[in-house]
C-alpha cells in the first residue's frame, strides 16, 4: 500500500482473508489466482509490520521506569 495512511491491522487482515478465500474456491483463472496470490503475500508483509509497531510500543509502555528516563 503507497499511499500515507496505512489500513488497520483488522482492515488488512480481512482483506487477506477475502483473498485466501478466493483462492480456496478454486474458481479462478491463472493470471487471477496470481494477482490475488501477490495481493496477499503483500497483505501478510503489511500485517506481520503492524504486529512488529504493535510489539514494539507494548515494549516501550511496559519498560522499567529508569529504562524509560534513561532514553529519554
Amino acid at each position: 500500500m503507497e499511499n500515507d495512511k496505512k489500513r488497520s491491522f483488522e482492515v488488512a487482515l480481512s482483506e487477506l482473508e477475502e483473498h485466501v478465500r478466493k483462492l480456496d474456491g478454486g474458481d479462478l483463472e491463472l493470471e487471477e489466482s496470481l494477482s490475488t496470490f501477490e495481493t496477499g503475500v503483500k497483505l501478510i508483509r503489511e500485517c506481520s509490520e503492524l504486529l512488529d509497531d504493535a510489539e514494539q510500543r507494548i515494549i516501550e509502555l511496559t519498560a522499567a521506569p529508569e529504562e524509560t528516563e534513561a532514553s529519554g
